[in-house]
């Protein structure tokens, strides 16, 4: 396991490399001045613009400009924000706020997955099955920024159940509300790989034969079919967490979430490109490490799996 663990950090330095040229790339050929946009109206003196682009190497040409960038990456130098800060600094306020958000998400949304998707599957063509699936068709219909503003409007403002917006006081209680209605708006996919991993799993020789032995549905659903039927789910999980780690942009804006989708946001806007690019690969990193460890859990919820 140790050498699967090996090659796939190996098999994941070209897409960090990839990642992160293609992004300061997409970055550097916005159009516009972003050290002249900070301006705003003024008119600076040149010399003043020529310090700061030497400041942050923007005089120079585009492949220098990167390879100075991944030379302060490699030894943890994430550089700095047109406003004087550390992006260390700002991605420290950032990354636990959304990292909390969407913890909460995909955990209601993986136990949404594997109860809804285990009773329909069990009940395959029944009234639960029909009700689930017409449900799940409505949800997976809405925009989530739509379903995001009605939650809002309903829940926070008419009911008053729940914070309206977040801001700064970013608790796990204040961002129940957007964790609840992201879960309810991808949870569909999940649920609809567990009912046809259920469906299938009834049907296996291990199953009937489990069934012949005498035991009993208490036994064979949750360690025979619940537990088989999880590795499809496990990794709709797992893409899930890294879609919404980087999508997070309209929920954190519309909750008011001091999060990275905001200050991504504001640094595209402002044309920070060492703030973007450093973003985007701790979010590269990050999605690459949470594969590797759904692959791994494979080997533990099944047992026929194994890595060489």
């Amino acid at each position: 396991m140790l050498m699967y663990v090996v090659r796939r950090l190996l098999q994941a330095i070209p897409v960090f490399l990839g990642t992160t040229f293609l992004i300061y790339f997409m970055v550097f050929s916005m159009p516009g001045d972003p050290i002249l946009a900070l301006f705003g109206d003024k008119t600076p003196n040149p010399a003043v613009l020529e310090a700061i682009r030497a400041q942050y190497h923007l005089d120079q040409p585009f492949f220098v400009q990167y390879l100075l960038y991944m030379k302060n990456l490699l030894t943890g130098n994430l550089g700095g924000t047109f406003s004087g800060q550390e992006v260390t600094d700002v991605l420290a306020r950032a990354f636990p706020v959304t990292l909390k958000l969407v913890l909460m998400a995909v955990v209601i949304e993986f136990i949404l997955s594997v109860v809804i998707g285990l009773i329909s599957g069990l009940r395959k063509g029944g009234i639960a099955d029909n009700i689930n699936l017409v449900v799940a068709l409505v949800l997976s219909s809405v925009p989530p920024f739509v379903a995001l503003f009605v939650a809002q409007y309903f829940i926070g403002i008419k009911l008053g159940w729940a914070p309206v917006t977040v801001g700064a006081n970013a608790t796990w209680g204040a961002m129940l509300l957007p964790a609840m209605v992201i879960a309810l708006t991808v949870y569909v996919t999940g649920m609809r790989l567990m009912r046809g991993s259920v469906i299938e799993a009834q049907s296996a020789d291990y199953v009937r034969t489990a069934a012949a032995k005498g035991l009993t549905a208490r036994r064979i659903i949750p360690v025979h079919v619940a537990r088989n039927s999880l590795i499809p789910v496990v990794t709709n999980t797992a893409a899930s967490f890294g879609a919404l780690i980087a999508g997070t942009t309209v929920t954190e804006g519309i909750f008011n979430i001091p999060g990275v989708g905001k200050v991504l946001y504001d640094a595209i806007i402002r044309g920070e490109t060492a703030t973007v690019v450093s973003f985007v690969t701790i979010l590269t990193v990050l999605y690459v490490v949470v594969n590797i460890l759904v692959d791994l859990l494979y080997a533990v919820l099944d047992p026929r799996i194994r890595y060489v």
